[in-house]
């Protein structure tokens, strides 16, 4: 019983040696099994959603003050007076705002203004906004970016035709007779086909035109003949003495301006028999008679001093200057007399002496203009005035190079038209 007790056991132990040899053979190496770190997924954050903010153009109106024109779209008065101080603060100045000026207003979803935005001109913008516990005003200034540019044009029944083309601007145009006035007369010497180029410093902000600085150089060219003026100042000079020479540096500034108005027409000429308009017969008409709009500004043709100022009978109302080397002028019919015109008051050139009207023994309006020299009637359209200051000889290689690269520019980059050759161009 004990033999076949042991025999079992010694089976049974040989089956398990058996079936663990077995295991070993078919079913492979497994690695132990190691668990993953339970890693909590967290998705991306949600974006702040920012306020919506609405944003109202305010356009100035005629009389309008800032303050009125926040009133009018429902910001609170308090609120207004608050926004226009942090202006005044950061340097606004509200005295100048202009009709059609435009403020951008900005609104928080429940209707309160937080922010205002101005801008008097390109070249500053104004920001202000509510902090919460009161209003800041920012203030961000535009560094101009000047390219020197090309204008030019031609004069068909007038000079403003270039600025009613779009050629140039009408304070390019201005500059351009301010350049020539002492060497022609635009009222008495424009022909149709004249045609003028320029040089000119053009003002960008971000990247849009928006004024103009200097002319430095400028050709106009009329009946065959061409004048050329050239912008200098010496090196370390103020920009107000710039001023303009020919190309060989004589100044085209002259003691006397050629006209004593802007932009108007000789109506009548200087003439030793001149029938009368109103006293009938034949008489010297030693003056130069230009018609123009009652109001027309009339300024002294060089610096002087008054003589006379009122009214002096057939004349009407009258300026006298006296003027050196032995000029003195005279000027007509005018409407009104221009601030400070009393005797013995100094006036400079070009300062506004009066205004054209048609006083005393008048047809209409009109200036008559003359001048005197060393006690005789001169024709002020052909007398031969005294010079301004050439370039000083330190200055004139410096002149003479600049003057060159300019002229040259004009040439490569506003040639010649087929109407006006380049032989006329190169005349002076």
């Amino acid at each position: 019983m004990m033999r076949n007790r042991g025999a079992l056991i010694l089976a049974a132990l040989g089956f398990t040696a058996i079936a663990a040899l077995l295991g070993w053979l078919v079913w492979p190496d497994r690695a132990p099994e190691v668990l993953s770190p339970v890693v909590a997924t967290v998705g991306p954050a949600t974006p702040a959603v920012a306020p919506t903010l609405q944003t109202d153009t305010i356009k100035l109106r005629k009389h309008d003050t800032l303050i009125a024109a926040l009133l009018r779209h429902d910001v609170p008065s308090a609120t207004a007076h608050e926004i226009t101080g942090a202006l005044r603060a950061a340097g606004a100045n509200l005295r100048r705002v202009r009709p059609g000026d435009e403020l951008e207003l900005a609104h928080a979803a429940d209707g309160r203004p937080v922010m205002l935005a101005y801008a008097p001109n390109a070249w500053v913008r104004f920001e202000v906004n509510d902090s919460g516990s009161e209003w800041e005003a920012g203030r961000t200034e535009v560094e101009p970016e000047v390219r020197i540019e090309v204008r030019q044009g031609e004069v068909r029944q007038s000079l403003w035709d270039a600025v009613e083309s779009g050629d140039v601007a009408p304070q390019v145009l201005l500059d351009l007779v301010q350049i020539f006035e002492s060497e022609f007369d635009f009222t008495a010497d424009t022909r149709s086909g004249d045609r003028f180029r320029l040089l000119v410093e053009t003002r960008y902000a971000d990247g849009v035109p928006v004024d103009f600085g200097r002319v430095l150089a400028a050709q106009y060219v009329s009946d065959g003949q061409t004048l050329t003026g050239v912008g200098f100042a010496a090196p370390g000079r103020a920009s107000d003495q710039f001023a303009y020479y020919d190309p060989d540096g004589r100044s085209l500034k002259k003691m006397f301006l050629r006209s004593p108005l802007q932009f108007t027409r000789i109506s009548s000429g200087f003439t030793y028999r001149r029938p009368h308009p109103i006293l009938g017969g034949t008489r010297p008409h030693l003056a130069i008679d230009y018609a123009a709009p009652t109001g027309t500004p009339v300024w002294a043709v060089a610096d002087g001093v008054v003589l006379f100022a009122g009214r002096n009978r057939g004349n009407g109302i009258q300026v006298r200057l006296r003027h050196r080397a032995g000029y003195e002028t005279y000027y007509n019919h005018l409407s009104r007399l221009g601030r400070g015109m009393r005797r013995g008051a100094k006036v400079g050139q070009k300062q506004v002496i009066g205004y054209v009207g048609s006083s005393g023994l008048s047809t209409g309006p009109h200036l008559d203009y003359r001048v005197k020299h060393s006690g005789n009637f001169v024709n002020p359209l052909s007398e031969k005035f005294l010079p301004g200051k050439p370039i000083a000889k330190s200055q004139r290689a410096l002149f003479l190079e600049r003057a060159s690269a300019l002229i040259g520019r004009l040439e490569r980059e506003a040639p010649s038209q087929p109407s006006v050759g380049r032989e006329a161009w190169s005349k002076s």
